[in-house]
């Protein structure tokens, strides 16, 4: 009896401490719990459940999976990381959502980045995937289809941004934007006047529901249904490469005028509302809203599997502050947060140490920048984001400052290392590409900004790059062929540093070849200038250091074999005096499309392309194959054979004309 009255109070202490327990459990089942769902392309961070975090992914896959089959293509670069939140109700999402946004809380939305781009949802919204659809397209065109007029572009996102799913179907084609009413009660653009209209980037926002971005919509829809999109790239190498009028260029690329074009799209846009008709054989039945078309082929959410990772709430959070501090109306609150991580050692981590360097980096506090990212190392020396900036910092100190990157072979590392974990990173290929350059790796360089070209086909920053490269190995007429077709880049910077090369040229052949030559003094004024680019301005910002060329010292083997000097330069009669440079070629650079027939070798290093560009069959040769330039292919090959190409070059010389540059499509 003694021990049941001693044993009562324990019993008491016990039950009480289990009601508070269960007490406490609706509070903690409310705090935020945050996971990673990543599927065989995405990842999502969220702090919803892990079914709300599959069912964003599969959305994902799904839409990648649907732009591939809208473009015919295999192979879908990624060239840039995507980092995708799902944040799981409204006040969550308040809290970052960007002030242009207005009134209201949105269902999602997207923030561009050189580094990485971000899609932010709102999971309190239902598919709140779509309101970031068509910045979806957008992102994935750019990296996937080559240059384009602004109404191919427009027609294509607004197109793709009408995409939903229905249990295990998709449908596309809809009515984005109430655009059907705006046709119906509007007199439409000319086509030639559509597709020269070039709208204000910065206005688009606000000017969306315009008669020009519902026509490019409606030409787009009549350009999918009726599979015309191969017609079509053969229009944009009319207008754009051989600058041939609109109208003839669509009477050769669709068979039809401009008028008869303009009416054919009025006759599809007019048949959408009509009731749906039997498929035709080869075509896709209706789904039954106005204009609307099942896809076939997309994998149902089911059939897309996923994997799911704890992430810690100090993880979780660092995450959404390293993509709220790019925000600047969201700067200062999200450098608030990151520090309260930093400064409690048990809750520390790299994400928010490298957040806070971005930070430092965009206000050029580079050494803070450094340190931060030091710190970062001790808790995770494998981040790939870690190495990535790491880099990132040195160049920008490089170019901030005006002068060579410190610890440059560190830094080539750690773009490796960063390349090792996304070989499709543009920007981080690019960068060691001018990284190689300044260490004097010319041929290096040239096959990483090729690599880097070929996963941004629309970065012309790259391209720029590419002509320094050119510059630097002395591959004068490679160099010229990019410059001038950026001269008139519709970036302003681009064309106004690639006319100033151009203008420059003269002089850089004459002392740049100077500058390699050891053997003898500098001319007056020029004893410091790098090599190859002492006459080059400055490129943007974007392309970080890419204005640094090989140092003197530093052997550059294909400049021997590029530009061989005779004996005689080497005169012991003016020795102050510079070598005569070789007279440029004053021959235009010609341009066209069409397929390699054959290439012969037999002659190597020399070769010669036969390529047929309509009823025209041309021969066209190389002194040297092996410092050709190649674009869309690793290396020149002697085995192309009905392989689609657009080549540049000289007419005349030992055949047709002497090449300039090829690439491979």
């Amino acid at each position: 009896m003694t021990d049941r009255i001693h044993s009562l109070p324990s019993r008491l202490i016990l039950l009480t401490l289990l009601l508070g327990c269960a007490l406490l459990a609706p509070a903690r089942s409310d705090q935020q719990h945050w996971i990673r769902v990543s599927s065989g392309h995405f990842s999502v961070v969220t702090d919803a459940d892990e079914k709300s975090g599959h069912d964003v992914v599969v959305r994902f896959e799904q839409m990648r999976s649907v732009f591939g089959q809208l473009l015919s293509r295999n192979r879908i670069n990624m060239s840039e990381p995507v980092d995708i939140l799902a944040l799981r109700n409204d006040e969550e999402y308040s809290k970052v959502v960007p002030s242009r946004q207005g009134q209201g809380i949105a269902a999602g939305f997207f923030l561009p980045g050189e580094d990485r781009n971000y899609f932010v949802l709102n999971l309190s919204k239902e598919d709140s995937w779509r309101a970031v659809s068509r910045e979806f397209a957008a992102v994935f065109l750019n990296y996937n289809y080559p240059p384009t007029q602004a109404w191919f572009d427009e027609g294509f996102v607004d197109y793709f941004s009408s995409l939903r799913f229905d249990n295990k179907q998709a449908q596309i084609g809809g009515d984005p934007a109430s655009f059907t009413e705006l046709l119906n009660a509007s007199t439409w653009l000319a086509i030639p006047d559509l597709f020269a209209t070039h709208p204000d980037a910065s206005a688009k926002e606000g000017s969306h529901h315009t008669l020009f971005y519902a026509q490019s919509w409606i030409v787009m829809h009549y350009l999918l249904d009726q599979s015309k999109l191969p017609e079509t790239g053969t229009y944009f190498d009319l207008v754009e490469n051989q600058k041939l009028p609109v109208e003839g260029a669509m009477q050769k690329a669709y068979g039809m005028s401009s008028a008869q074009f303009a009416q054919a799209v009025k006759d599809h846009f007019h048949s959408l509302a009509q009731p749906p008709q039997p498929p035709q054989k080869g075509k896709q039945p209706s789904a039954g809203n106005a204009g609307e078309t099942q896809l076939p082929g997309v994998a149902p959410a089911d059939q897309i599997g996923s994997s799911t990772q704890e992430l810690t709430e100090a993880e979780g959070r660092a995450l959404v502050a390293e993509m709220s501090v790019r925000l600047p109306e969201h700067r200062d609150q999200a450098m608030h947060e990151l520090e309260s991580i930093t400064d409690q050692p048990k809750m520390d981590n790299v994400v928010a140490r490298r957040g806070l360097a971005w930070a430092h980096m965009e206000k050029k506090e580079f050494s803070r920048a450094v340190d931060e990212l030091n710190k970062g190392a001790e808790l995770n020396p494998k981040d790939p984001w870690l190495h990535y900036y790491l880099a990132l910092v040195r160049a920008r100190a490089a170019q901030s400052a005006g002068s060579s990157t410190e610890g440059l072979p560190n830094m080539m590392q750690d773009l490796r290392l960063t390349l090792d974990w996304d070989a499709e990173f543009a920007q981080a290929r690019s960068m060691l590409a001018m990284a190689q350059l300044e260490g004097g790796g010319v041929h290096a360089a040239m096959d990483s900004m090729r690599v880097a070209i070929q996963l941004a086909p629309r970065n012309q920053s790259y391209l720029l790059n590419m002509a320094q490269i050119y510059l630097a190995g002395k591959n004068w007429d490679a160099a010229t062929a990019l410059l001038e077709r950026l001269r008139s880049s519709s970036e302003p910077q681009i064309a106004k540093s690639a006319r100033e090369q151009l203008e420059g040229l003269p002089m850089l052949k004459k002392y740049g070849t100077l500058a390699q030559d050891q053997t003898k003094p500098q001319p007056q004024g020029a004893a410091s200038a790098p090599p190859s680019s002492s006459s080059s301005p400055a490129t943007p910002s974007s392309t970080a250091s890419s204005s640094t060329a090989p140092k003197p010292a530093e052997p550059q083997p294909k400049t021997q074999t590029q530009n061989p000097q005779p004996a005689e330069d080497a005169s012991t009669d003016h020795p102050d005096e510079p070598p005569a440079p070789p007279q440029p070629d004053k021959r235009v650079i010609q341009f066209v499309k069409g397929k390699i027939v054959a290439v012969d070798c037999s002659q190597a290093p020399s070769a010669v392309l036969t390529v047929s560009a309509g009823a025209k069959l041309l021969k066209l040769r190389t002194e040297n194959y092996k410092s050709l330039m190649v674009m869309g292919a690793d290396d020149f090959s002697c085995d192309w054979k009905s392989r689609a190409a657009a080549v540049n070059y000289r007419a005349g010389g030992k055949a047709d004309g002497d090449l300039v540059s090829v690439e491979i499509e």
